[in-house]
């Protein structure tokens, strides 16, 4: 069932970081992992910058799979830590691994790594903006209830040129009944402000996907859930 509404896109900026990517425990796990003795002990203002002074004491590729090992340690093999590892060190991965679904946490642990080596690994960059949505009928907003990243990029679409990466790698998707892959596109996604007829979305996303729309305009735009998530209601 299609749904009708209006888009506009009220702010719009870029990260380098996304928000609570990484948190004390995070560092204490790693420090752990590097054998840091007593990383308990470690003031918490001090843990980001120790466990990455204790990074940069491993050979970058060394600290690559040390990280990508904490973070995916149940679903990656060892071959492909290795090989992954060294990737890391030239690819962007967020943007070039087939894995979509693997795509927030390789921008993480590049993050984090181009931060401790002072840039020796690829640059990251999300975007995050703000995204009015309102309905023709209040009812319609019900269709992001369930699983809304698939309903709101279909949204997004239109606020993009037609030679977008999304419509040409994604086209039947945007205008079919399954959008998988659209969780691992739209990395984050908070309502807020909503009345009756409206919400508010504060989405963070890979620049890879999303970067033009910092250039849309107010438009109107049709939507649909997936079917799996229709079939939930």
């Amino acid at each position: 069932m299609m749904s009708n509404f209006t888009v506009e896109r009220l702010s719009f900026q870029h990260l380098a970081e996304l928000p609570k990517a990484w948190d004390n425990a995070d560092y204490k796990a790693l420090l752990a992992k590097m054998d840091y003795d007593n990383p308990e002990e470690i003031a918490a203002a001090e843990l980001k910058a120790m466990c990455q002074m204790s990074i940069t004491d491993l050979e970058p590729a060394d600290a690559a799979k040390l990280v990508l090992e904490y973070l995916f340690a149940d679903e990656l093999t060892e071959g492909q830590l290795d090989q992954l590892a060294h990737q890391l060190q030239t690819e962007k991965l967020w943007e070039e691994n087939p894995r979509l679904e693997m795509h927030e946490g390789f921008f993480n642990v590049t993050q984090l790594l181009y931060e401790a080596y002072n840039g020796k690994f690829p640059h990251p960059q999300a975007v995050e903006f703000k995204v009015k949505v309102t309905a023709a009928d209040g009812a319609d907003l019900a269709v992001f209830d369930e699983k809304p990243a698939a309903p709101l990029l279909r949204l997004l679409a239109p606020g993009l040129s037609d030679s977008a990466l999304l419509h040409r790698l994604f086209g039947d998707q945007l205008a079919g009944t399954t959008f998988a892959e659209a969780p691992s596109i739209l990395w984050q996604i908070a309502p807020s402000e909503k009345t009756a007829t409206s919400v508010v979305f504060d989405v963070i996303a890979s620049d890879y996907w999303l970067e033009d729309f910092k250039y849309a305009d107010t438009y109107e735009a049709t939507t649909h859930a997936d079917e799996a998530a229709e079939a939930a209601e």
